[in-house]
């Protein structure tokens, strides 16, 4: 689950920092009489790590579907005579069709709404060449784009919809919830783990790796500087980072806390007070999550500077942002909390003569908990790691972690990017690791 944690900026510039010419890698290779790597900016570089950094959206989905998977199925196409080739392509591989098809749509959202790493491995895309319009206040080409690659998400979103159809996958007989049985790979069995190891080392081993040699390096050189008598710039340049961390913490736990609220309502009238009103509610909420950053922050550019001259580039634009992206979070978590609490609950507490806010505070809520506490997990881990809207709609000098990282890489500062990425995932990992321990004590 690295992009989970990790920005697709952040796992650019470790990628960069290891594979591009003059990077670790090509020092390791020298040795070996290997003195240039093949060129990784442009199309290539960007492939590769979308792809590496994006693929566990698919993994999680299908690894989901397979775990809820009825063994009767496969046990009963094989008494039908079905080798397990014939088994998996008849039986298997519809099964997963739907899970299969939403990761593929989750990754091709997350390519498309991507700017961080594009931008930084200089691969023109319509993110990377809209920032560049607003950089030279060229609003009108900027505005023009972005109503492009808006038109490119809903397209997206209408091809998923039509191939996917109205069919239903659902198994309705009664059966007995059991999990698959292992498949024994048999001389197949080094060629997988091979196949795994490989993801595993260019997906974590070569980012992480990447990270803690240009930690060391920027700490040696400081530590050089300061023997032939410079100031003691390890230090202050670690104190220099307090204020970006205090910055991309309080705004990320004010965002979460603003989303959680503002989503409330809108999960219990779509589950609790079902209707078309409440329904569409809840879809255009949804509608944020396919909408790219920038196109969002370019939007509210275009209305602060017209209309709302106060709030351009302060606090209250920048968290209205941070609502219509990140609010489908929230309102997904605490919807599936809201559909496992009966209603008959309520209602028993109604026929005591309780109040409705009587009855939300004191049975509710209580239940609501687990989700409400995810969803803001969730949109906090998001927020702090969030880019093209904090760069564009932060107030003056307002600099957080995520705009101080996106600094350095941009002047080639990879040494000095080290300190303040190495902050951004720990404080990034600890909502996600609450999460997976949260889910795993189920």
């Amino acid at each position: 689950a690295l992009p989970l944690v990790v920005p697709s900026y952040v796992s650019a510039y470790l990628y960069v920092a290891v594979l591009a010419p003059k990077g670790l890698l090509q020092k390791l290779l020298a040795p070996l009489g290997i003195t240039q790597l093949p060129p990784f900016y442009g199309f290539t570089g960007a492939f590769i790590v979308l792809t590496l950094i994006s693929y566990p959206y698919t993994l999680l989905t299908v690894r989901s579907a397979i775990e809820r998977m009825d063994p009767a199925l496969l046990e009963a196409a094989r008494t039908l005579g079905l080798s397990p080739r014939q088994a998996f392509m008849r039986v298997t591989l519809p099964y997963l069709r739907p899970p299969i098809l939403a990761g593929s749509l989750l990754v091709a959202l997350y390519v498309l709404r991507d700017f961080g790493a594009v931008t930084m491995l200089q691969y023109s895309t319509f993110t990377r060449i809209i920032y560049n319009r607003y950089l030279s206040y060229k609003l009108d080409e900027a505005a023009a784009m972005a109503f492009v690659l808006l038109v490119l998400t809903v397209a997206i979103l209408w091809l998923e919809r039509r191939v996917r159809g109205k069919r239903h996958y659902a198994r309705v007989s009664v059966g007995v919830a059991r999990r698959l049985p292992p498949i024994q790979l048999g001389k197949w069995k080094g060629v997988a783990l091979l196949f795994v190891a490989t993801i595993v080392f260019w997906a974590l081993f070569v980012p992480v790796g990447g990270l803690l040699y240009w930690l060391w390096r920027g700490i040696n050189q400081e530590w050089v500087a300061s023997r032939v008598g410079d100031v003691p710039t390890t230090k202050l340049y670690l104190l220099s980072l307090l204020d970006p961390m205090w910055n991309s913490i309080s705004v990320a736990a004010i965002g979460a806390l603003l989303i959680v609220l503002l989503a409330l309502p809108i999960a219990i009238l779509a589950v609790r007070r079902p209707s078309k009103i409440s329904h569409l509610f809840e879809r255009f909420t949804y509608a944020g999550f396919a909408l790219p950053g920038i196109v969002v922050a370019l939007a509210y550019v275009f209305f602060g500077v017209n209309y709302a001259r106060p709030l351009y580039q302060t606090l209250p634009m920048l968290l209205i942002a941070y609502v219509v992206l990140f609010i489908p979070q929230a309102v997904g978590a605490q919807r599936a909390a809201l559909l496992q609490v009966p209603a008959s609950l309520e209602e028993a507490g109604r026929s005591l003569g309780k109040r409705p806010w009587a009855v939300f505070g004191r049975i509710t809520l209580p239940l609501l908990r687990s989700g409400i506490l995810a969803g803001a997990a969730l949109v906090f881990l998001t927020i702090m790691k969030e880019l093209p809207a904090t760069l564009i709609l932060s107030p003056s000098g307002f600099n957080t972690l995520a705009a101080q990282v996106w600094s350095n890489i941009g002047e080639a500062l990879f040494a000095r990017a080290a300190a303040p990425t190495l902050l951004l995932v720990i404080l990034s990992s600890v909502p996600l690791a609450w999460l997976t321990l949260k889910n795993g004590k189920r």
